[in-house]
């Protein structure tokens, strides 16, 4: 069924591979569950170039950010806190920059990727979409400049798949969708830290009107 439904692709269609990272992989700090499931497909898919545009974004934490609970006394990893008004989770140290664990994964053909996309790389915001960071302490949520890179190519239509399926990947639908593309969501070619969140993930994107792709 994915692979029946992209056959329409075509120069106005842009794929983002988000955060296809060794951390996120079973066996990294913080995993994903069966994050390694999507590599087989995402090599085919990249393979075939469908695509006329392709973007990978890459977590890339300076040590000791601000979403990592090591740096927060009396925290653990998942906890939740208030940052600048609003709830952050708090991550186990992943993706540090120039580690093994936060390049591109290695299993990965990764020719075919027009821009590369870092995030978090501000050691006091968080960043999970491709779009826009995560709120700062100026109360507003800064864009990548995705967006307007997309716009400058005449994509109307995005499809995104990557990791996590819950959080870096939703985000990036959702800022996708406000930013006015019409929005496919490759569900095969993603995972969550916990399935326990795919029916609200599934929620959130069908109220936003987002297609959810070969679920």
């Amino acid at each position: 069924m994915l692979q029946d439904a992209l056959d329409i692709v075509d120069r106005h269609c842009a794929l983002i591979v988000i955060d296809v990272q060794p951390d996120f992989m079973p066996g990294g700090p913080l995993a994903c569950a069966d994050g390694d499931a999507i590599l087989p497909g995402l090599t085919q898919l990249l393979g075939e170039r469908r695509f006329a545009h392709v973007v990978a974004t890459q977590d890339w934490h300076p040590p000791r950010h601000v979403s990592f609970a090591s740096q927060h006394a009396g925290h653990a990893p998942f906890d939740t806190l208030d940052l600048y008004g609003e709830p952050q989770t708090l991550w186990p140290d992943h993706c540090v920059q120039n580690t093994a664990g936060a390049q591109l994964h290695p299993e990965i053909d990764w020719a075919p990727v027009d821009l590369i996309v870092r995030k978090g790389s501000d050691p006091r915001v968080d960043s999970y979409s491709a779009f826009r960071h995560n709120l700062g302490p100026e109360g507003t949520r800064p864009t990548t400049g995705l967006a307007g890179w997309l716009r400058e190519r005449e994509v109307e239509t995005v499809h995104v798949c990557g990791l996590a399926r819950d959080v870096c990947v939703l985000w990036s639908a959702e800022d996708a969708v406000a930013a006015g593309f019409r929005t496919r969501f490759l569900w095969p070619l993603t995972r969550p830290v916990t399935h326990d969140t795919d029916a609200a993930t599934r929620q959130r994107l069908t109220r936003l009107g987002v297609e959810i792709i070969g679920a």
